[in-house]
């Protein structure tokens, strides 16, 4: 094969990727629990956390902060899975280096 090729090939690789990673980071996701929803960009940074709980909160503040947990590690997983519907396909070209 020719390096040339292989090279080529690897730059073409690269630029999809770089595509592909601009698209996840520009895209938002939306965690949610019974009592919030967290947005969050595709960096994992949190754009907007919203109360949607009714009650009162002073006298459920432990089980509020639970419910924020919760919201952000659900749009962690979100953009987790988003990342390995994109770029899944290129780690196992690559042998799992991504």
């Amino acid at each position: 094969m020719n390096v040339q090729n292989i090279m080529a090939q690897a730059q073409k690789m690269q630029r999809e990727i770089t595509k592909k990673q601009e698209e996840i980071y520009k895209s938002t996701f939306v965690g949610e629990s019974e009592w919030v929803k967290v947005t969050m960009n595709g960096r994992k940074q949190i754009i907007k956390i919203e109360i949607t709980h009714t009650g009162d909160l002073n006298e459920e503040k432990e089980m509020l902060a639970d419910m924020i947990t919760i919201a952000i590690n659900n749009g962690i997983q979100a953009i987790d899975k988003e990342i390995e519907n994109k770029l899944g396909p290129y780690s196992k070209q690559l042998g799992g280096l991504l």
